[in-house]
């Protein structure tokens, strides 16, 4: 469960996107096989109460639980993490001082800025000393590459001392660049060839989200150089289940 390990080796894995409360969905998906699963609070009606409880399920089956914010909000940090969280994915990052600035919300003084409290993470206060020192050496900080601005500061972003990888945001960013959704426009494809090319010069794991099930893209991205990769949320993988099932039954 090493995964700040890998991200710094530059291993693959392979994640995926919870954005339902229902604890089953999390243990479904946790024993499914992947890495690493985020609990989506930002396009999701999840609450902290419910975000700890799945961060708990995932936890107990042995994969990592990664929560991405709804903002990058020192508050909000350190209340995931005290619930248990492993790290953040920090949504729509565009300079190096919110890269700055989420890194010293993960981590106590005097490598951050975050408060105590004994929570969850803590053993509820009688495993502080050893969650410190977890803390320091395996807490996990993406940053989202979402927007053009991003895109813009990237080396200084990934520059930042406490990041551990950074994480494409396709939808957000064509719509940051006035093509919402065309990921196949030359300026978008040349957007996300740019974000790769830094990270690799930065060696900084790079990831990317595969909204729909895409066994294809899948094995595309991993080939193009991508470490980091949300295999689809959910929601998707639900749908295409149900309706691939039904086309297949009207067809005949």
């Amino acid at each position: 469960m090493f995964l700040k390990r890998k991200l710094s080796q530059n291993e693959i894995t392979i994640g995926s996107w919870i954005t339902l409360a229902h604890p089953a969905i999390a243990e479904i998906m946790a024993r499914a096989g992947f890495d690493w699963l985020v609990v989506d609070l930002e396009h999701s009606v999840i609450t902290i109460r419910e975000a700890e409880e799945l961060i708990r399920v995932i936890n107990l089956c042995g994969v990592v639980p990664l929560v991405r914010l709804s903002i990058n909000d020192p508050v909000q940090i350190k209340r995931v993490m005290d619930a248990g969280a492993h790290g953040i994915i920090v949504p729509m990052v565009k300079t190096r001082t919110e890269a700055d600035a989420a890194v010293a919300a993960v981590y106590y003084p005097p490598k951050g800025a975050r408060s105590v409290g004994l929570a969850r993470a803590q053993g509820y206060g009688t495993t502080f000393q050893k969650y410190r020192e977890w803390l320091e050496n395996k807490a996990i900080v993406i940053v989202q590459v979402e927007h053009i601005d991003a895109v813009n500061n990237l080396e200084d972003i990934l520059s930042a001392s406490g990041v551990d990888g950074y994480f494409i945001g396709p939808y957000d960013l064509s719509a940051s660049m006035g093509l919402p959704g065309q990921f196949d426009h030359p300026n978008i494809v040349a957007a996300i060839e740019r974000i790769r090319q830094v990270g690799s010069l930065l060696n900084e794991p790079g990831g990317i989200h595969i909204v729909e099930p895409d066994i294809i893209e899948l094995e595309a991205r991993i080939k193009e150089g991508f470490k980091f990769i949300a295999y689809s949320l959910d929601t998707r993988m639900l749908d295409t289940a149900c309706r691939t099932g039904l086309a297949a039954v009207k067809r005949e």
